[in-house]
């Protein structure tokens, strides 16, 4: 067996290109200064070479270490494992690495873990708070860059978030659109300080009183967290209290799919007796049965937007707090 083939190097490239190391640096590290002919040779030989940077090196010389942060409330969400995937990529595609953690949306793990990696370990950071506010999570992060993935106003740093109460009350509308008038609401979260359960809520709320229709506390069901269980749980409650239901606007994805579960358990057609929709489009509600009716943020511009913004502050760019919303799309498929 042959030995792998070493990786080529800047003086190769040089020789390739009958230039200088020096100028094969420059055109590497994208400097100005180089003539157009000359950056072209070079960035051909690099390419027949199939030359590749050292980006840790690159990013040692500036100071940086070339990672950034990706702290989630949980790895287990779909949603979240999605947002992920595509932070990673996106990040990647710019010559970064990102290291992820969660935090369980506990004060205390948000708390410790923003202040052991504003200890230089990363470069900036993306965080998705479910317990601390914007400025704590600015307070515990020191001078480290911090990009907020959420619904919690963001005074002193960067945020991106979809608009939750839209989002609900788009979803609502399309189950009233469709007939339905005794709604039922899975996925209130009284126990959490970030705002996502409660805008989606006023979302709710607010498609009622266009359609003239009053809200009912009855049928509004919290919920401890946001999965599949918790939808089956909460699906038993709501029929106990409301056994006429015939729509159910779901916060997340995953509650929907353990309402879709509970309703055949008990013989419920769906979207015969009961339709449902939910907020998020995982990959699981597109191969369900019914396939579920939700609500699309647009993951890959949250991402897209977090880390663009993230490396902006990183590389020094001045300016004050964004808050960038992105947008989303209602989807209609067998549950609704």
């Amino acid at each position: 067996m042959s030995a792998p083939a070493r990786p080529a190097t800047l003086r190769a490239v040089a020789e390739r290109a009958g230039v200088s190391v020096r100028t094969v640096s420059n055109v590497v590290n994208d400097y100005v200064h180089v003539a157009p002919t000359t950056r072209a040779a070079v960035q051909r030989a690099i390419d027949e070479l199939g030359y590749r940077p050292n980006l840790a090196a690159r990013q040692l010389r500036r100071g940086r270490t070339g990672l950034l942060g990706l702290v989630l409330p949980e790895l287990v969400s779909p949603y979240f494992a999605e947002v992920a995937a595509l932070v990673v990529r996106h990040a990647a595609g710019r010559g970064w690495t990102v290291l992820v953690d969660e935090t369980g949306g506990d004060a205390a793990r948000e708390g410790a873990l923003l202040g052991r990696v504003g200890t230089s370990m990363v470069d900036g950071l993306v965080v998705s708070p479910w317990s601390l506010s914007p400025d704590d999570i600015a307070g515990a992060a020191g001078d480290l860059p911090v990009v907020i993935l959420g619904e919690r106003a963001a005074a002193t740093v960067d945020r991106v978030a979809i608009d939750n109460v839209a989002a609900a009350r788009d979803a609502t509308a399309h189950l009233l659109a469709t007939g339905r008038r005794r709604l039922g609401v899975i996925g209130l979260q009284p126990h959490l300080a970030n705002a996502t359960a409660v805008q989606r809520l006023r979302g709710v709320h607010e498609a009622l009183a266009a359609a003239g229709v009053a809200p009912d506390p009855a049928r509004e069901i919290a919920t401890r967290t946001l999965h599949r269980d918790d939808g089956a749980t909460a699906t038993a409650d709501l029929l106990a209290r409301a056994p006429d239901v015939d729509g159910v606007v779901c916060f997340t994805d995953e509650l929907a799919l353990g309402v879709l579960r509970a309703l055949a358990d008990r013989g419920r057609s769906v979207p015969g007796d009961v339709a449902v929709i939910g907020i998020d489009d995982i990959e699981d509600g597109r191969f369900s049965v019914p396939r579920l009716s939700t609500v699309a943020p647009d993951k890959a511009r949250i991402a897209e937007v977090a880390v663009d913004t993230l490396l902006r502050r990183v590389t020094g760019a001045p300016g004050d707090p964004t808050d960038v919303v992105a947008a989303h799309r209602l989807i209609v498929r067998e549950s609704s």
